[in-house]
């Protein structure tokens, strides 16, 4: 019954972010949400298992940028910026960017492993808990956002769902990018992904 409802409330918030991404302009006057370096603090280390079983931890990360997404398959806002993820990962991966998802969800590598393969994540997912929830607040909401920076330090965090252009912003500021380059890529028509995200 929970997971019915789940998946109820998943289509619902969905269509809202549908609906409210079609009501948006096209103009781009997205800021930075990045905090100023001296209103960083570091962020909490980690060890978790990615889908080969394999001990990863956050600080072998360092000297990278790194978006760090706590998500669920079940999760319909993060379902929308999974391809968004995929794009930074593919575009940015030589510049020192390192997508890492959390995943959340309570049956494990057994929904998680089909659902990333379907939508050709590419990108390292890893099995989070309570506990790695709780050295990062809470995180009471999915889906939760950290960019870290190169020195280990959150310079930004987004709870719930952001456009696609804060993301593109707080990315190029950590990068030493232009903005312009971190929007090169071409999109995906609308809607493409969607019947893959089902």
């Amino acid at each position: 019954m929970f997971r019915a409802f789940r998946r109820a409330l998943g289509i619902h918030a969905l269509t809202l972010a549908l609906v409210l991404s079609a009501c948006s302009s096209g103009a781009n006057v997205t800021r930075s949400s990045v905090k100023p370096e001296g209103q960083r603090r570091k962020a909490p280390d980690f060890t978790l298992r990615d889908a080969d079983g394999k001990l990863v931890r956050l600080s072998d990360y360092r000297g990278k940028v790194v978006l760090l997404n706590f998500w669920a398959t079940w999760c319909a806002p993060c379902r929308l910026e999974i391809p968004w993820f995929i794009e930074f990962q593919r575009l940015h991966k030589d510049r020192g960017l390192a997508v890492l998802g959390i995943s959340m969800d309570e049956d494990g590598w057994e929904v998680v492993k089909p659902f990333v393969e379907r939508l050709g994540v590419n990108y390292r997912i890893l099995m989070g808990d309570d506990s790695v929830a709780q050295l990062y607040g809470g995180v009471d909401a999915l889906p939760t956002t950290f960019l870290i920076d190169r020195q280990g330090r959150i310079a930004s965090v987004h709870i719930g769902l952001v456009s696609k252009s804060r993301y593109e912003k707080d990315l190029a500021e950590l990068l030493g990018l232009e903005p312009e380059s971190a929007r090169r890529a071409g999109r995906p028509a609308p809607g493409a992904w969607l019947a893959g995200a089902r």
